[in-house]
């Protein structure tokens, strides 16, 4: 059995409401602070991304609403599923994040989990929400893709 290089991610867990809610602008790679049970929750699956955003608290990044199920082989060092984790980046990416945050309408929004080698990695998206009518202009932009497609392969 060979062991997965350290190169390629492996997947943990995806939200894919965020995709279809926020258009995102740019997307950042951070890691996260977990303790043992958790990251060995996060190996067996059912990591819920799915209403998780991350917020400045003084000069650090916290992310909230991630739910991580509680490990089956734990005892009572187990993790609370629903607590508060710390983002691990460089100070400069911090501020940087900040101040795009500031902007009215503007959310980092956690869009994947996994894992790169040993660590547990999160890619954040800085996102800004859609409205309902630029869902409708996604929609049938994707659906005239389609279309094209389709055509494209009958002829």
């Amino acid at each position: 059995m060979t062991k997965p290089s350290k190169k390629s991610p492996r997947s943990g867990a995806t939200n894919r409401k965020a995709l279809r809610d926020y258009t995102v602008l740019s997307r950042i790679e951070a890691g996260i602070e977990l303790v043992g049970t958790e990251v060995k929750s996060v190996r067996q699956g059912g990591t819920t991304l799915t209403g998780g955003y991350a917020s400045a608290e003084g000069e650090e990044l916290f992310l909230h609403d991630v739910h991580i199920p509680v490990y089956e082989h734990g005892n009572r060092f187990n993790h609370d599923p629903n607590r508060i984790r710390r983002l691990l980046l460089h100070k400069k990416e911090i501020g940087r994040l900040i101040g795009q945050m500031g902007q009215k309408g503007y959310a980092l929004i956690p869009l994947g989990l996994y894992f790169r080698g040993r660590n547990v990695k999160i890619e954040l998206g800085l996102c800004k929400g859609k409205q309902v009518r630029d869902k409708r202009d996604s929609i049938k932009r994707r659906e005239a893709n389609r279309e094209a497609e389709r055509a494209m392969k009958r002829k």
